[in-house]
């Protein structure tokens, strides 16, 4: 979880291939509309989230249930992430805390991606970091994704063990 540029996709994916689960890029499950409406600008409202934050957790409930796996998405309020913990899946999730200045510097790097630097400021003040009663780890994303995964691998246990 984390705002845009933090590196959730690629941290997301050597970590489900460390822990031989499938990897769901979360912004794959976002409608068109969604998508569009970033791209020119806009953040998204609650019902706009509605119907993605619902194909999260059916992928949750069912795919990662059966099997382990990694999502990456934002998860910027508590609201979603208890949405995914009731799924009965022991839902973990890896905070990658980063500076706003770097991932201002992050995202007007990125080419081809809808998700626009403007909306960074909307995502910094939507998100809800991590509190002590969710089960999970913040690090600090400007870290190399060595380190991050070294950490996520210490702290955050499979499912199974």
């Amino acid at each position: 979880m984390g705002v845009s540029a933090s590196g959730k996709s690629t941290v997301g994916t050597q970590l489900a291939q460390r822990l031989g689960v499938p990897f769901l890029e979360g912004d794959d499950l976002h409608p068109a509309a969604n998508r569009a409406k970033m791209a020119s600008g806009h953040p998204l409202d609650e019902a706009d989230r509605r119907p993605w934050l619902a194909a999260l957790t059916a992928w949750i409930r069912t795919a990662a249930g059966a099997q382990g796996g990694v999502v990456s998405c934002s998860a910027l309020r508590r609201t979603y992430r208890d949405q995914f913990r009731r799924t009965g899946v022991n839902v973990q999730f890896l905070h990658l805390a980063l500076d706003p200045e770097v991932a201002a510097q992050r995202i007007a790097r990125r080419k081809g991606h809808f998700m626009p630097p403007a909306l960074l400021d909307s995502q910094l003040e939507t998100l809800e970091p991590l509190q002590p009663d969710e089960p999970g780890i913040t690090v600090d994303a400007s870290s190399t994704t060595a380190e991050i995964l070294d950490a996520a691998l210490r702290r955050l246990t499979r499912p199974d063990s």
